[in-house]
This record gives structure tokens, sequence and C-alpha cells, in this order.
């Protein structure tokens, strides 16, 4: 590590760079934009789960005086094919409309109540097909078809045309590990898509003129991706669209890819007039990615001292009516936590007549730990051995052959795993009708293309711009990144999410990225700024640059063979810099590889009413490796917030189609979040196994919190109620209808 004594400012707690401007209403977020003479936009959406569109008038709307444009899939780009034909399908419905909530037109009028009444005018023609929302339903014969010809070269022949992708991965021989089990214990599970339930719907303002130069506001998770994929599907060049990124009520996935901007720029193309649109919450539910929902097989052999001698797992994930679903994450992450010699894993990503699914938190990642966390619970249970003392024996190591291929770096899941079994919690006593559960949870990590650039101001303050929209803090883990650098105060650095037209592409805030990738970059910037530093003072000075460090924030001659000169603090080289060689700044640009996996071990307890099926978490506690906190306190809220997300998951949240195929329970009254009376106080332990490729040893955080919950939840919820709940969420009627049928055999 480059700081084997500690750090001066990283791993401190100092208050947030943006928590003046939020907590006093002054950050401004995608809805709180304006331009003058600015429109307001309407979407008419298919109340249909599966309808070719034979006709769209919009005459009555056309004629009404404060409407001023109108737009269906004819004023996009054409020819486009991949992943933006894609996106582009669900922006704006082509031939036929896929699901409920399907866009099919839009209209821009003077104001919001009037471009409302003019979608009710547009009238469209159906004809109404057979649908499926079922993944199960959706791969059987004779299913509907949602789209022929949309499954890739991975597909064996012989599936149903609404499989797309195929995913086969292992080591080993399975048959003969199961035969050298002393149990084996095989179990399907089911999960209902759930959304992000980010509390700031879609917002947007577009501007767009006849020659071709636009501009975007928007409330996004990655600005640059949405610069690039709204030029391909409006037809222009990206870099004649300029996107800023406005503060983000929430994203956790679900703001990564578009929705509503390309149909903002389409209307004020054909308006000359910049567009406001905004989702209604109905419309974030009905038309935004939730995460898919699942159909999994899991199979397990397990010898008497504990040891797994085998584990297989069939994972079924439906996308929506789109190519996407992560069924290739979910298989790779499922027995991630454990080293076996016999693993297979499969997936298949599965087309339904549901909205385009979206990343949620670790993508597939929460479902495969359920599945495989609850298969291990029971063996244990059935083996009667100590379930941390079980996954301690099989945990992954350094060295350890995943069971998608390749070998583990560094990694802390038995530091996870050892401070859970110490932890007072694990030991505690249990109150009648309480159970406990544990789980483990794995996520990747990723790099990305990034891009920063630092610079000095002649008082010794730094600015620093990045590419990477704030949804976690990462501001005030810049700040102390480059402030540790500098060695300057955490107060002298600003960090500002620069647009695109500043700054070089960066890859989108996710994959837990942000902290690991652009702090690398921060760091590389701020290190470039450093040998200018050294360079000025050495020229100030007479002597080589060589001769020069830089200790607390000042150059320093590196000993007495380079003279005895007084150090020079950065403010004071800062301050005579026009006359010295002009502006300092800092600029580094990379996809980094380095991203260290992540570990997480949850236990939760719970309690059961067996008459009324209701579930109540009464304690919780997360122990997770980040490799380095930099903010610890945004560490723990990123802990905390991937366990109360997991709660409402396994409780509480659910898609609900009717027979007709359109949703049931498209706003928060009917789709029930958890809220402060329904979670316990989450204890949070911070573990830190430095990551190799990372400076100072930062892993992401942001994803792996919400690994393991749902797994560790339903265990201790099967442990309470003395039955194995197996579908989620586990709702008080499930719960009730599991107790019925073990009371009868």
């Amino acid at each position: 590590m480059d700081r084997p004594n500690g750090f001066k400012f990283v791993g401190t707690r100092p208050d947030r760079p943006d928590g003046m401007d939020k907590v006093t209403g002054r950050a401004k977020f995608g809805a709180d934009a304006t331009a003058p003479g600015m429109l307001h936009a309407a979407i008419v959406r298919s109340p249909h789960a599966h309808a070719k569109i034979l006709k769209i008038d919009s005459t009555k709307a056309e004629a009404m005086k404060e409407v001023k444009a109108v737009v269906t899939r004819a004023d996009f780009a054409e020819g486009l094919t991949g992943e933006n034909w894609n996106i582009l399908e669900n922006v704006m419905a082509g031939d036929k409309a896929l699901y409920d909530g399907h866009a099919v037109a839009a209209v821009a009028a003077t104001t919001p109540l009037a471009a409302r009444d003019a979608a009710k005018l547009i009238a469209v023609e159906y004809e109404v097909l057979p649908h499926v929302t079922d993944v199960d339903k959706a791969m059987a014969e004779g299913a509907p078809v949602i789209r022929e010809g949309a499954a890739d070269k991975s597909v064996p022949d012989g599936l149903h045309a609404n499989v797309v992708r195929y995913h086969e991965s292992g080591h080993g021989d399975v048959e003969a590990g199961f035969a050298e089990a002393d149990l084996v214990v095989e179990e399907s599970f089911k999960t209902e898509a759930t959304h992000q339930g980010y509390i700031e719907p879609h917002a947007c303002l577009g501007q767009l003129g006849s020659d071709g130069k636009g501009e975007l506001w928007c409330c996004t998770q990655g600005h640059f991706i949405v610069q690039k994929t709204c030029a391909a599907l409006i037809g222009i060049e990206a870099s004649q669209l300029r996107v800023t990124a406005s503060e983000i009520g929430g994203g956790f996935g679900g703001k990564t890819t578009v929705f509503i901007e390309p149909v903002a720029l389409a209307l004020s193309r054909k308006a000359n007039r910049p567009v406001k649109l905004v989702m209604s919450r109905s419309e974030v539910f009905r038309a935004t990615g939730p995460t898919s929902s699942t159909s999994m097989d899991v199979k397990i052999g397990m010898t008497r001292d504990g040891t797994i001698t085998a584990g297989e797992g069939v994972f079924r994930l439906q996308g929506g009516a789109f190519p996407g679903a992560p069924a290739d994450l979910t298989a790779m992450c499922a027995f991630a936590p454990y080293a076996l010699k016999n693993v297979k894993q499969t997936g298949y990503d599965v087309m339904s007549n549901r909205p385009k699914q979206a990343a949620y938190r670790a993508p597939g990642s929460p479902m495969a730990a359920f599945a495989v966390e609850s298969v291990i619970d029971e063996l244990c249970k059935k083996l009667d051995l100590d379930p941390v003392e079980v996954r301690l024996k099989n945990a992954s190591k350094e060295g350890t052959k995943s069971s998608f291929g390749p070998r583990f770096d560094r990694i802390g899941l038995v530091e996870t795993l050892e401070a859970a079994k110490a932890h007072p919690h694990y030991s505690a006593p249990l109150e009648p009708g309480q159970g406990r559960g544990l789980s483990c949870g794995f996520w990747f990590n990723h790099g990305g293309e990034t891009s920063v650039s630092l610079s000095l101001s002649e008082d010794g303050t730094v600015a620093l711009s990045v590419g990477t929209p704030d949804i976690g803090g990462s501001r005030a883990s810049m700040c102390l990144m480059v402030a540790e650098e500098l060695g300057i105060p955490y107060e002298n650095v600003r960090t500002t999410i620069a647009d695109t037209a500043t700054l070089g592409y960066n890859d989108v805030s996710h994959g837990s990225r942000v902290t690991y990738a652009s702090g690398l970059a921060a760091i590389k910037a701020a290190r470039d700024v450093v040998n200018k530093l050294c360079a000025r003072a050495a020229n100030k000075w007479g002597i080589d640059k060589e001769a020069v460090i830089w200790e607390d924030g000042c150059a320093k001659p590196a000993g007495p063979n380079a003279g005895d000169f007084e150090p020079l603090p950065l403010a004071r080289i800062a301050r005579t810099m026009g006359r010295t060689g002009g502006p300092i700044s800092g600029h580094f640009e990379a996809t980094p590889e380095g991203a260290g996996m992540s570990f997480a071990t949850h236990i939760v307890d719970a309690e059961v009413d067996g008459e009324t099926g209701q579930t109540k978490v009464t304690r919780y506690t997360v122990v997770q490796d980040a490799g380095k906190a930099i903010h610890p306190s945004y560490v723990e809220g990123q802990f905390q917030g991937g366990a109360a997300q997991g709660i409402g998951w396994a409780l509480n949240e659910e898609y609900i189609y009717g027979e007709d195929g359109r949703l049931q329970n498209a706003v928060f009254l009917d789709y029930r979040i958890p809220v402060a009376s329904d979670l316990p106080m989450i204890d949070t332990v911070i573990v830190e196994v430095p990551n190799p490729g990372h400076p100072y040893g930062v892993r992401g955080v942001g994803e792996t919190s919400i690994c393991p919950p749902l797994a560790a939840i339903a265990n201790a919820v099967s442990d309470a109620a003395g039955v194995r709940l197996t579908e989620l969420p586990m709702s008080p009627p499930r719960i009730l209808d599991a107790l019925e049928r073990q009371a009868h055999g």
C-alpha cells in the first residue's frame, strides 16, 4: 500500500459537501430545470400487454391551440440495430405495444394540464394479441412469441423463441460430487420483480434546434451514455448534444439508461422550443425498468462435516420484452462465495410482456444468493451444523478458482465471516417465536472508462471535475482522496460533476465503480499536479526536480544534499504560478481494471405471527469488506441502504400483474416499500481487506450490501415459522399458506 502508516484525511467523517444545498432546498433536481418558452410534455401509453398498433390519429390533439408538437415512432432515427434498437423500441413503440404502459406517442403543449388533455385526445387503434408475463410460462411450448429472431448464438437449439440468451459455466463433475455427499438438498425458488423505488421520478428538459445542436438537463446516473444514446435515437452527432446531470433523488441502477429523454428532444426539435417531461409515479412503475422476476432450481450436496461436495443451479430470469435480463450474472454470482470442486450454473434470459428490466443494485446477485444460501441453511439444519462454521469451511479465499472461472485475488469473505461470528448479535439469545438467519453475498465490482481533471486556483484551493454523477457520496470521497494526496484541508477541495462538453467520456455511475475508478483517477490527477508543483519548486531553487519531494502540502528538498531551502506550501506556489509557467492542472484518463471483488455477511433476526402471517425484522447486522472506507459514514449508509431495500424485497415488494397483463399496483400505496417503522436499527461492521488494484485499497460498496438480505431474511423467517419459505416476497398470505401446507403434510 502507498500509505502503510495510515492516512491524514481518508477514513475521517467530514461534513458532506452537498448537505447544505439539499437541506435548504437549493439543490436542483431533474424536475427543477426551466427554460424561457418551455413546453410541457405528456406520453400516450398502451393499456394492453401485447397489441399491434394499427393506427394513431392525433388530429384532435393537434387542433388544440396549446399543442405545439406531437411525435410518434416515425420522428426517431431509422436503421438502428442492437441495443440502440432495443432502447428505441422501449422509448417509443414501433409496430407493436409490448407491455402495459409502453409509450406509443407524445405531445408537447404550453401547460402540463393541456399536454395531459391532449394526450387523451390521441386515438390509438390496437389489435390485442396474446400475452405472457410469467418467466416459466414464457418458456413453455405454445407461449406467445414476443419477437421472432431475438435470440443470440448462445441459445441452444430446441428452446422457445422467448429464450434470447443462455449462459453455462462451472468446473468439475457435479454428479460425482453429489455421489460423495451424505446429504443432497434440491429446492425450487421464485422471486417477483421489484422496483428500485427511487423517490425522484424521471425528469428532463430538452432543447434541440433545427441546426442539430441541443442541450439536455436530466436526472441520470450517467450523462455521457445519455448523450451517446439520445444522439443515436434522434439521429444527430453526439458532439452536438450537451448533457448536464442534475442532482439525483435516488437511482440504484434504475437511472442508467434512457426512457423519456429522447422523447423530449424529438418534441423540442419539432416545436423549436424547450420541452420538459416529468414522469408520474404510475408511469415510473409501468414503464421504467424494475429488476427481473426469477424461477430458480438449486441442488447442493454436503458431507456430515459440512464440506460442500457439489453445487448446481438453474436460473431463469425474465427481462421484459427485450433481451437483457442478467441471467449470466445471476448464475456467476450464485456459488461465488464458495470454493467448490464441482459446480455448474446455467442461466436463461427470457422475454415476456413486461417493461424492459434495468439494473437494480448488483443485478441478479440477490436472487442467486436467496436460492443458494437457503439451501445451505437447510443443509446446516438437517446436519445440525453451525451456519458460520460451514461457510468458513467452504469459503472462497485468495487463489480460489471461482465458480465462474478466474481465480480470486485478495478478497475478504473469511474476514467478514469471522467478524460476524465474533459479533454479539450472532450469539445473542432469541425470544420465543423468533428465528435467526445468516447469508453471504458477492458482487464483481467494475472499473469502466474514466476521465477527471484537477486545477489549482491562485488562492491554493483545488477544483476537481469528474464525470460520474454522485449517487452515494462520491464527491466527499473524491475531496478526501485529493486532500490526502495534496496535503491540504478537505474544505479546500471542491468536486463538480462536469457536463459532457467539459470532460472526456465517463462510464455510468454503476457497478460500484465510482469511488474505485474515479477515485483512482483523482489520485493520479493529484499526483500529476504534485509533479508539476515539485517542478516549480525545483526551478525556483535551481535544483533538479528529482531532488524535490512533496510532504504535508509542501515541496521540500529530498535531503541535505539537495540544498537547504524552506518548504514551499501549495498555496505559495499557486499564488505565483502565473509568473512561473502558467496554470497548474492535473489530468487522468483510463479504463482501470483492478476493481476488487466484494463479499458481505449479514445476520438477521425475525419474528413471525403464526395466526396472521405478519413478519417483523427485529435485529439486523451487516458485515462487509470495503477494502478501505474513504468516508466511513457514507460506507455505513450504503450498508444500511442495501439492508433496508432487501427487507422490502424480501417481505413486501412485488409487481402484481392481472390476467389481462396489466400492472395492478403502480403507486406507492399499493407497492409498499419499507418506511421507518418497518425497519430495525441496522448495525454495521466495516471490514477492510485492501484491494491491490487501488492505491488506497478501495473496493466498491454500493451493491454488495443488497446481495445477502433476501436469503438472510428468508432464513430467519423460515427459522421462526418452522417452515422453509421459497418464494419472495414472504407476504402474510404466502407464510400462512406454507404453514397450512406443512400442517396438512
